[in-house]
């Protein structure tokens, strides 16, 4: 089912790859549209698409997509044409590169991070209160933010 909350969310009944939670796979992987990984994975990942790293997902692997949804473990680098999201259970020990990015409260992130333009727009979502607040923040402040 998609959350509505998280629009790039891959819903069950989207016909997306699907790597379960007792799949371990290595080497280079294309897809198409959509992949959702929750076992593990090794290597390298390309598409034009989305990938969501589910809870249970670790992957070590350098990843170019068009947009990145993580919620589990990656170590390696993301780029994204589009759009990166970390998800408040989401350990990230790698650099990212995105146009847009979203981080939760009590995301894990060790790295370095760039976003394609001087000013981007930075969302978090407080956990315990659950709203979302949105600031247009220069690449220092991104990087000053997120840097563990």
């Amino acid at each position: 089912m998609l959350d509505r909350d998280r629009s790039t969310a891959m819903p069950a009944e989207s016909g997306g790859t699907f790597l379960g939670a007792d799949v371990e796979f290595k080497g280079s992987l294309k897809f198409k549209d959509q992949l959702r990984i929750n076992g593990k994975f090794e290597g390298e990942l390309s598409s034009d698409g989305t990938v969501h790293v589910g809870p249970q997902g670790d992957v070590r692997a350098d990843v170019n997509v068009g947009n990145a949804v993580v919620e589990g473990k990656v170590n390696g680098n993301i780029n994204a044409s589009d759009r990166i999201e970390l998800r408040s259970t989401a350990q990230m020990v790698g650099d990212i590169k995105a146009a847009k990015l979203v981080v939760e409260e009590g995301v894990v992130f060790v790295g370095h991070c760039e976003v394609s333009s001087d000013k981007a727009r930075v969302s978090s979502t407080n956990a315990e209160s659950g709203k979302r607040k949105e600031h247009v923040a220069s690449q220092s402040e991104i990087e000053v933010g997120l840097g563990a």
